[in-house]
């Protein structure tokens, strides 16, 4: 998709640097349940993040917190360094897309577009302009006359975005906008999203369960559990640096281990890696599919049987389980076809590894 030149359109004409978003010990709960336990959270302005986590773990509410949908039983929420935590979230000034497209079925794709503005007070004309412009951001200026009906769900999320685009909010806020749609169109709008937000500057916190989601689009991302953020940073320090297991088995594949850990190494199947972290005596290491590669006999190895093979195009992802029953997993290139009940052997590529203390 081609975005219009920034002359052309209002909204990229007026975008500015974005706004400071501020969570401070955050606490919410349900019934007596605490579902948030004192969330911290700081996004620079114009920042992209991400919560990542699985279902349960309290993203979703923080993100309602931030919208004024919920108020926190205790801590504060700042926009652009002003306390927001007990004003509506009509007054908050966040543009919000959900799951669920929530577009009025009876209203042209323009006029859903337009639907904020004019209950702002705008103008039938200006509104209309403006809601052109998004749905240009968006590549639905030709749809523009449209009922909802008539779109496919693609184009009815995106006609959600400029929607939600078109009031210039200071914050855009995304719950897991793309989980309805195939796997094609979710990449495709990803990256859109992304490109759009790139050029708009503003201020982005995108729910998501789906890791590569997160991976690919964010600046960094917080990953949550149990109402908790486990750790925040950017896509590679999550990936190569993981602070804890959950985030190491959260966060990219990777096979668990035994491992015996001396100062800034670890010794698994003969073979020393260097560790992230020091650490000593038994511990759980943390091994990447890409890091692991079939060996031959004269190989510091372990002999194990295929449990499957799975063809994924550019790369085939094996799975074999080793002699004590471990289960490893390795990507290696497709010209390579092992079958269940091969025997192999494997070794580890000498990347720093990931390790926990064992139990």
């Amino acid at each position: 998709m081609t975005l219009p030149r920034t002359a052309e359109n209002a909204l990229l004409a007026e975008a500015g640097e974005g706004t400071r978003v501020q969570l401070q010990q955050i606490v919410k709960s349900y019934a007596g349940n605490t579902v948030l336990h004192g969330v911290d959270l700081d996004i620079a302005p114009g920042e992209f993040v991400s919560l990542l986590g699985p279902s349960g773990c309290g993203k979703t509410t923080l993100l309602r917190v931030l919208a004024g949908l919920e108020i926190a039983d205790d801590g504060a929420v700042l926009l652009g360094g002003r306390d927001v935590s007990r004003v509506p979230t009509n007054k908050r000034d966040i543009g919000m897309v959900f799951q669920s497209y929530s577009l009025f079925p009876h209203l042209r794709v323009v006029d859903n577009t337009a639907f904020g503005l004019r209950r702002r007070g705008v103008s039938k004309a200006d509104a209309a302009k403006r809601s052109l412009d998004a749905l240009a951001l968006v590549g639905l200026a030709d749809f523009a006359d449209r009922l909802p009906h008539q779109l496919s769900g693609g184009q009815q999320q995106r006609v959600a975005l400029a929607r939600a685009l078109v009031t210039e909010p200071k914050v855009l806020l995304l719950d897991e906008p793309l989980s309805a749609l195939d796997a094609k169109v979710r990449v495709q709008l990803r990256d859109e999203i992304r490109r759009i937000q790139l050029r708009l500057g503003i201020t982005t916190v995108f729910v998501t369960h789906d890791q590569e989601e997160a991976l690919a689009v964010s600046d960094r991302i917080a990953v949550m559990n149990s109402g908790r953020i486990e750790q925040i940073g950017s896509p590679e320090q999550l990936y190569t640096t993981p602070a804890t297991a959950d985030v190491a088995a959260f966060v990219g594949l990777s096979s668990v281990v035994a491992g015996v850990a001396e100062g800034d190494h670890v010794t698994v199947w003969g073979q020393r890696l260097p560790l992230q972290a020091p650490a000593d005596g038994p511990v759980d290491v943390f091994i990447r599919p890409e890091n692991v590669r079939f060996a031959g006999e004269a190989d510091a190895a372990t002999d194990a049987l295929v449990e499957e093979s799975t063809f994924l195009g550019s790369v085939r992802r094996t799975l074999v389980r080793t002699e004590s029953g471990e289960l490893v997993r390795l990507q290696h290139s497709p010209g390579i076809r092992p079958v269940f009940g091969d025997r192999v052997r494997i070794a580890l590529v000498p990347e720093q590894v990931a390790a926990h203390p064992r139990g």
